[in-house]
This record gives C-alpha cells, structure tokens and sequence, in this order.
C-alpha cells in the first residue's frame, strides 16, 4: 500500500485531517492508498462508507445483492426516497462519489458466498463487515484470517450493538471463533424485520467501525483487538469484554 500524493484540491479538502499530528500528510496519503471492502450497504455499512468515502479511502468496493425499500430508509442514510428499488450497491456508490469524487468506488451487485468470498477479500486491504446475519459474519471472518487481511466486524440489536477487530494471523491475537465458536441455529435469534432498530443505533455503531478502520490504516491509537466493545443504547453506555485465542 504506497503512499500517494495529495492533489492541492485534496491537500485542502483533507486539512483537518493533515493538521492531525497522528495522520499527518503521510497518513493521508495511506489513507489515498488504501483499499477497503464494505460488506453490507444496510444500516452499518451507510455510515461506514459514508465516513470512509469522507476521509479519503482511496478505493471502496461496496458489496450487496439487496435493492433499497421504503423501510431501509429510517436508518440506511447512504440512500435517498427517489432510489427505493435502485440496487443498492449502486446508490450507495451514487452517494459516495457525491460526497467525494476523488474515491473510488467499485459496486459489487452480489451476495458474498463461499464461491466470491476469496476473490473479494484478496483485493482489500482491510474489510468492514456490516452484514446481518451469522453465516456471512462467520464466512467474512475465516477468508480474512485464512488471507490475512484484517477485519473491523460489528453486530447491532434492538438498542444494542458491539465491535471488535480481528487479526488472527498476527502474534497470538484471537479470532472470531474465539468469540463465538459456532454460528447459532437458524432462526433462534429475530430478525431486524422481526425485532425492530432504533435507527440512529447503527450510526452510533458504524462511525466506531470507520474510526477503527481508520486507525489500522494510519497505524494510530490501540486497535480492538481481543477485545469486544458493547453499547447499551439506551442505558448510553459502553462496556468492554476482553477475549483470548483458546
């Protein structure tokens, strides 16, 4: 991932960043360099990309299979009223380049798989996964640590919600699985349709999952690493659970 050099409209488009000691022009220039896969356009992946797109990630593949709903839009804030039924890999990508044409974004219009999964993951530096669901978490989760490529992962409930970042490769750093061993029956935990989301929920979580995204690029701060952070929406309090490789 080399640096890239900062364009004068980009050196002052980016200038609260550059006047950062911990980014820095160099920082900035990592962050031009990087390429992030975003899994999910939905209520996490939004603010993620969002953020990202914002804070100059170079190149951001965008996956998702889903179309935009009426639904979506109460907490999906990378879509628009006028786009429901636009595939949303693609509005997310219409959003981004407003927000900034100098990021690349590269929709993919697909279900990541056990057949893709690879071939989507080897490209990125880092991957965000905003999915909803256990079995894409759990297939995200094992290609990233098989190709070493490091993982911001994040969940979200009613009111709830919890990040971590996964290394695996690395030292003796945990993997998913040392959270959760196996994925739970299907069925056994409600759907968002099911259950309900208070909206603004997965603002609060995604934003955490762009600024630890941001961090492993700049190489800045303390990582999640062996350690799941847990929100409490509504009691607006965060715990933490520190967790090893078994």
């Amino acid at each position: 991932m080399p640096d890239q050099p900062l364009t004068p409209e980009e050196l002052q488009r980016y200038a609260r960043h550059i006047v950062l000691a911990e980014i820095g022009g160099a920082g900035q220039q990592r962050l031009k360099a990087a390429r992030v896969l975003v899994v999910g356009a939905g209520g996490l992946g939004a603010p993620v990309a969002l953020y990202l797109a914002a804070a100059g990630i170079g190149t951001l593949d965008i996956v998702d299979d889903d179309h935009v709903s009426l639904s979506n839009l109460q907490r999906q804030i990378i879509h628009a009223s006028d786009r429901v039924g636009a595939p949303k890999a693609e509005s997310a990508r219409d959003t981004l380049k407003a927000v900034n044409p100098h990021v690349e974004v590269v929709p993919h219009q697909t279900r990541l798989t056990a057949e893709n999964a690879r071939e989507l993951i080897s490209d990125a530096d880092i991957v965000a996964d905003g999915s909803d669901n256990f079995a894409t978490r759990f297939l995200v989760a094992d290609t990233c640590a098989e190709l070493n490529v490091p993982l911001v992962t994040a969940a979200v409930g009613r009111f709830d919600g919890s990040v971590t970042v996964l290394k695996p490769y690395e030292d003796d750093n945990p993997s998913y699985r040392d959270i959760f061993p196996a994925p739970p029956p299907e069925g056994l935990l409600p759907t968002c349709a099911e259950a309900g989301i208070l909206g603004a929920l997965t603002g609060v979580i995604g934003s955490i999952q762009a600024l630890e995204v941001l961090k492993l690029i700049s190489g800045i701060g303390e990582p999640l690493i062996g350690r799941l952070m847990l929100y409490d929406g509504l009691a607006q309090r965060f715990d933490e659970i520190r967790y090893k490789r078994k």
